[in-house]
């Protein structure tokens, strides 16, 4: 049986960066389900990240607690791997 794995990537205005971090996990974990948690970004996060192919969620509630609490609440997963959105840590 195949494990359901959710890459969660909570951001706020990492338009610079979010594309290229949902296409690292892709390529290194191309069946996995990758969200982005937008938490009220102004700038074009959430564009560039559907863009590269994540499913964009948003967080009113500002702050990574909030965000972090909201991702584990909705997603259903075997295996889950946070990240950053600003390209800290390599896939």
């Amino acid at each position: 049986m195949e494990q359901k794995i959710a890459v969660l990537i909570p951001c706020y205005n990492e338009g610079l960066t979010i594309e290229k971090v949902v296409r690292d996990f892709r390529s290194v974990l191309p069946d996995a389900d990758i969200y982005v948690y937008d938490n009220n970004s102004v700038d074009d996060t959430a564009e560039k990240a559907r863009r590269a192919g994540a499913e964009v969620r948003r967080e009113y509630r500002q702050g990574k607690g909030n965000v972090v609490r909201s991702m584990f609440r909705d997603i259903e997963a075997d295996c889950y791997i946070l990240t950053d959105g600003d390209d800290t840590y390599p896939p």
